[in-house]
């Protein structure tokens, strides 16, 4: 971000903390907006402390198009972005996760311009076995945003082509923001479709037993090394350095779990405890959102033998330097 404050848990929203992330995104809600040849944006209007200037959603190509990411189930939206592709074939819906602010539209408006939706479509499904395992404990919590009707036509995964007229993407398994998450790479314009996983705006929510830390820290490595000129992410401006903007996301994730590390030397916490010692300064309505990646920090440092809960892993555990 060019702003003075970087936000933890986009498509989704956290922390505050001095940092270059952008924050004077201020497009056009509603309307097709160019951002290079063949591509354009429509932005839903959804805008929040979780979704930022609000949901984007692409057309890439022209007169046969893929649409990714058609957003809320909000008229508005499936309005304008039927206007968008008007006259023009939509040869496939893609959806980056089955989260409500991406997928929840996506059936009305794939309806509408008579295209089959495209997804991994199955976020409980992909978990790692650790993931699945957190999952039946009781009161962990998580699935914030999470979209349990979703269904899409057809279920894709890593490497899967999609082309058309002057345009192919490849979809790449992103897990980390959720374990569904894929980023589809456009060949053409050296560029890729972030949806949540890497943002300008703010660094990603991770919520356990969906988020998955690990999984996120390798699937932005993974960024890195492609190596990919342009980032059109799910909320926010384009990122023109995909791979800086990579690394100071995972920089921001070591300082965060030092912090936590050093807290806990001063002797055993709780994520409520952590999270009013290290977000003093945040907004309290983001609060919850930072428990929430506190808590997947800690599972991580858990899994990895650093610290170690006082019983079963939950977000009111009593937490200590193993």
């Amino acid at each position: 971000m060019a702003g003075t404050v970087a936000r933890e848990a986009g498509g989704g929203t956290g922390a505050v903390e001095p940092g270059p992330f952008d924050l004077t995104h201020a497009p056009a809600i509603g309307v097709a907006e160019p951002l290079a040849p063949g591509l354009r944006v429509v932005t839903a209007p959804n805008g929040g402390p979780m979704t930022f200037t609000g949901t984007r959603s692409y057309v890439l190509g022209t007169g046969e198009v893929a649409v990714i990411d058609p957003g809320p189930d909000d008229p508005r939206h499936l309005a304008a972005l039927a206007a968008a592709v008007a006259g023009e074939r939509v040869a496939a819906v893609l959806v980056t996760h089955a989260h409500r602010d991406h997928s929840a539209g996506a059936a009305a408006f794939a309806a509408r311009v008579g295209a089959p939706v495209l997804a991994h479509g199955d976020p409980a499904g992909a978990r790692s076995p650790a993931m699945a395992a957190l999952a039946a404990t009781p009161g962990i919590g998580g699935g914030e945003g999470i979209d349990p009707g979703f269904r899409p036509d057809e279920r894709i995964g890593e490497g899967r082509v999609i082309a058309g007229p002057g345009w192919t993407l490849t979809a790449l398994a992103t897990p980390g923001h959720t374990a569904d998450h894929l980023s589809f790479a456009w060949a053409e314009g050296d560029a890729l479709f972030s949806g949540d996983h890497l943002m300008g705006w703010a660094t990603t929510l991770i919520s356990p037993p969906d988020g998955d830390l690990g999984a996120f820290r390798a699937s932005v490595a993974r960024v890195i090394a492609r190596g990919d000129a342009v980032l059109y992410p799910g909320h926010g401006a384009p990122v023109g350095d995909p791979a800086g903007l990579a690394r100071r996301v995972l920089a921001h994730r070591d300082r965060r779990e030092a912090q936590i590390r050093a807290a806990l030397t001063a002797g055993p916490s709780t994520v409520p405890a952590l999270v009013a010692a290290l977000y003093a300064d945040v907004d309290p309505r983001l609060h919850p959102a930072a428990a929430r990646n506190v808590l997947a920090h800690l599972i991580d440092l858990t899994e990895r033998g650093v610290v170690a809960p006082d019983g079963p892993v939950g977000p009111l555990s009593v937490w200590a330097l193993a």
